[in-house]
């Protein structure tokens, strides 16, 4: 089987858990024999990832590559992949003018608009009306004020660097790529899977961008299957989007266990640590963090709460902690990622996960397969696999107090929900995502084979 997969980010450019479930699950396809062809929106160059066989503007690239590389780009066979565990990937990274989809904008009214002549002569869509020029709402301080004109840019050069590329399936990730992907299939014939991590109504609540919304569900109804990261998630394309449950799956996230921490030493400190970790923004409930935060030291004086992330949000962050008085028990780290998210796991007695909408969360199974008990929203897909976990509705911070309260104060607790949840996590793992996916990819192409028979 080979894949053409269409992402938005990969390591070492990870902004959240998207980043995240391409690499592990890539990593697990690639492991199981599947040939994958990832192409990014961002050229990288080998240095930043020497465990994989990389094609991008700034390397060897092939002959379909050269009109997104440019002339400056010199043709060739690419380097052995067979590094660090990658056998069957290539990548193809193409320009673009853009950082990540979580970009705080700071070019209000940038935002671009979608070509009716090139959607129509992609065949994208059924001729009609695109959706107007519109200003981002509250979308706009979570996504890039041009984003949406990347993401046409990201399309056009999709098609072009893979016009000579031969494939069984394409495997489009989040709203970004669906465009790409529709346009994709529409040109070869491949059948389309589209996989969604996050909805708009996660992101915006019911305050949806339009214009995001449009894309996704011409992206929902222009895929042969539509992969969601749980049940959650599965229950809003059907009902927001109008998706037959027939054209669903749901294949949960997994973790891969990381054996390199098993040497570093946790740090001591006197003070318990309570953390926060991932981005910063309205869909991940920091606000409900804060005011537990002030309940729990209301009666407890020996903790701290650490905020691992960045978002349009930290500063709201920073100023409802110092109007509550509670400034100085907070630390912000920033963004971290690499050996810093080991270290900051070592020094944590407990993971909180407030979020408001979370389709799935992936920050509690790392968290776990530190050790780190977690404490995670009722809102989220991670709460359909996990047993050993403390959960909670966002909403009710006295009842997120109590339970940190609990955590940290009995170690019995603690050091049940550590060794039972570190059992539990290492059967959820990528392979088993890779698994199901395979499967899915075996069904659609079977049904486009039989779709073909049958018209001929």
């Amino acid at each position: 089987m080979h894949v053409l997969m269409l992402g938005w980010e990969f390591p070492p450019f990870i902004t959240g858990g998207l980043g995240t479930a391409c690499y592990g699950l890539t990593r697990a396809l690639d492991q199981r024999g599947a040939r994958v062809t990832f192409v990014l929106p961002k050229a990288i160059t080998s240095d930043h990832a020497a465990h994989v066989d990389l094609i991008s503007p700034q390397t060897a690239v092939p002959h379909a590559a050269l009109a997104v590389a440019g002339p400056s780009a010199a043709a060739g066979d690419p380097p052995p992949a067979a590094r660090e565990g990658f056998k069957h990937v290539h990548f193809i990274g193409v320009r673009a003018g853009f950082t990540h989809p979580y970009q705080v904008s700071t070019a209000e009214g940038a935002v671009g608009q979608w070509s009716e002549e090139a959607l129509h002569g992609a065949g994208a869509v059924a001729p009609g009306r695109i959706a107007g020029r519109r200003m981002f709402e509250s979308a706009m301080h979570e996504y890039g004020g041009d984003l949406i004109e990347q993401v046409e840019r990201y399309a056009y050069f999709c098609l072009s660097a893979t016009q000579d590329l031969q494939f069984d399936v394409i495997h489009a990730h989040d709203w970004m790529t669906y465009p790409a992907g529709l346009w994709i299939a529409r040109a070869t014939g491949k059948p389309l899977v589209i996989h969604v991590h996050s909805t708009e109504f996660d992101r915006s609540g019911e305050h949806v961008n339009q214009r995001v919304y449009d894309i996704e569900r011409r992206g929902m109804h222009g895929a042969m299957r539509v992969i969601c990261v749980s049940q959650l998630t599965r229950n809003i394309v059907i009902h927001r989007y109008g998706v037959p449950e027939h054209h669903t799956e749901v294949v949960y996230n997994g973790v891969e266990m990381d054996r390199g921490d098993a040497g570093l030493s946790p740090i001591r400190s006197k003070d318990k640590i309570v953390l926060y970790f991932g981005r910063i923004t309205f869909q991940k409930g920091p606000e409900y963090f804060i005011r537990a935060a002030k309940r729990v030291l209301d009666v407890m004086e020996d903790v701290k709460f650490v905020v691992a992330g960045s978002g349009d949000m930290a500063r709201h962050m920073i100023e409802m902690a110092a109007n509550m008085g509670i400034g100085h028990k907070v630390l912000f780290t920033g963004f971290l990622r690499g050996d810093d998210i080991k270290r900051v796991f070592s020094l944590a007695d407990l993971y909180v996960m407030p979020s408001i909408s979370e389709p799935f969360g992936i920050a509690p199974l790392e968290a776990m397969s530190h050790n780190v008990p977690v404490i995670i929203s009722k809102s989220s897909g991670v709460s359909e696999v996990l047993s050993h976990a403390l959960k909670v509705d966002f909403w009710d911070v006295e009842d997120m107090a109590n339970k940190v309260i609990a955590v940290l104060k009995y170690p019995p607790l603690q050091q049940t929900l550590q060794e039972h949840g570190r059992f539990e996590v290492r059967g959820i793992t990528w392979d088993g995502a890779a698994h199901r996916c395979l499967d899915i990819y075996g069904t659609v192409v079977g049904e486009m084979g039989r779709t073909a028979l049958a018209g001929a």
